[in-house]
């Protein structure tokens, strides 16, 4: 089975739920998010996480770069959106089909990079997570 690499741009609150599925699983979409959208490479998901997660109030000046594998027969199903420059790739996955989604992740979620900003608190759970990757 081939798989495919996708990329996640988070803050810590989107992390913590995450960390509480394990690692295994996204957390549900709220009411105003009709699409969840991974990326498809780590350039792209590292200056979401460090530009835009890390400015964002509700991330708490932190973003966060996870990774995961699809098979890629289900990475297939759905569109690739191009929304700036060429390497601003992202996959368009309906909010409705991210518990499918979910279930297709191949050895879970991976804390690939943090950007951690001075006035940061780290949580317990965050803090874990963070001592696996250094």
């Amino acid at each position: 089975m081939n798989l495919v690499r996708l990329y996640r741009p988070v803050g810590a609150n989107e992390l913590e739920l995450i960390i509480d599925s394990g690692m295994k699983a996204f957390p549900p979409r709220l009411y105003w998010q009709p699409i969840f959208y991974p990326v498809l490479n780590f350039n792209y998901a590292a200056e979401i996480a460090e530009r835009w997660n890390m400015r964002d109030k509700e991330s708490e000046g932190v973003g966060f770069v996870l990774s995961f594998d699809i098979p890629e027969d289900y990475f297939k199903l759905f569109e690739i959106h191009t929304v700036g420059m060429a390497h601003h790739q992202e996959l368009w996955v309906p909010a409705e089909r991210l518990e499918e989604f979910n279930a297709k992740i191949i050895n879970g979620v991976r804390l690939e990079k943090a950007f951690i900003g001075s006035k940061f608190e780290l949580s317990e759970k965050i803090s874990n997570i963070l001592t696996t990757v250094v």
